[in-house]
């Protein structure tokens, strides 16, 4: 009866030492960016530096990594994408990185399914291999992490970024690719909002000019708004119509006026004034 009693407070113990959570040293970090129209996710784990020395020491030069702690660091990317001018197609891969003193090498790998780096290395699962050069920093980043920062419409820079070294990559999406796609879709039944979006895009991306006010007077003469007669003004006076400019800044004015809107109130004044060379 005693080893009995002993036993099952035994067994109370370590149900309750399970129970209890402690932070965990690498914690798991998952973040989505959209670039562009690409949804762009990373999920990894971020060891921290702890004192020790790093790059050429805990994670040696020369020899693969999993670009983390615990599982293989991931990526998943919405649509086709490149990055350093490789394309990548949509889905998600592993990140397997190869650290050197200058220059890294980086591999993108469809089987996602490793603890670390796989058992067995194989060629036809390597979605994509480039090199890419490393800077050092004049700060330190104690935790590792993946940032993806610098946005433009058709591209953003994802920096690997540990201690005082940050390695940067050029990611381009297919933005005006699939820009064009949605507006000659929608052209063939577009509706006032349809017009402005077309427009404002070729004018704003330094498309044709003439085809962007073609579109955004067919928005105005359908559902004129004051933002719609805004951007009509800014491509009229763009193209060096300045008097067709302050005509559609006016009425932009008036119903920015109307609606109680400051800051077109404020946009439009301040741009009749300069195109009146007052």
């Amino acid at each position: 009866m005693k080893h009995l009693f002993t036993l099952l407070f035994a067994f109370a113990t370590l149900s309750l030492t399970a129970q209890i959570k402690t932070p965990a040293p690498s914690p798991m970090c998952k973040i989505t960016q959209t670039v562009g129209l690409t949804e762009v996710s990373l999920e990894f784990s971020r060891p921290s530096i702890k004192g020790r020395n790093i790059f050429g020491d805990l994670v040696p030069f020369g020899t693969m990594w999993r670009t983390g702690a615990n599982a293989s660091s991931k990526i998943s990317f919405s649509d086709d994408v490149s990055i350093e001018g490789n394309a990548i197609k949509a889905g998600q891969y592993a990140i397997y990185t190869i650290p050197g003193e200058n220059d890294w090498e980086v591999i993108l790998y469809s089987d996602v399914s490793h603890w670390g780096t796989p058992d067995e290395w194989k060629a036809d699962q390597e979605a994509a291999r480039f090199k890419v050069k490393s800077y050092s920093m004049p700060v330190t980043v104690e935790s590792m992490t993946f940032m993806i920062d610098n946005l433009e419409n058709d591209k953003a820079q994802l920096s690997l970024i540990w201690d005082k070294t940050i390695v940067p990559m050029t990611l381009t999406v297919p933005t005006d690719e699939l820009v064009m796609k949605t507006i000659n879709r929608t052209m063939n039944g577009p509706v006032a909002g349809d017009y402005y979006s077309a427009g404002r895009y070729y004018f704003e991306s330094g498309k044709d000019k003439g085809k962007a006010l073609e579109y955004v007077q067919k928005a105005n003469s359908m559902d004129p708004k004051f933002w719609t007669l805004r951007m009509e003004s800014l491509i009229l006076a763009d193209m060096g119509k300045k008097k067709d400019a302050i005509a559609a800044a006016k009425k932009s004015l008036a119903m920015a006026t109307e609606a109680k809107n400051e800051d077109y109130v404020r946009m439009n004044e301040k741009s009749i004034a300069e195109w009146s060379g007052k």
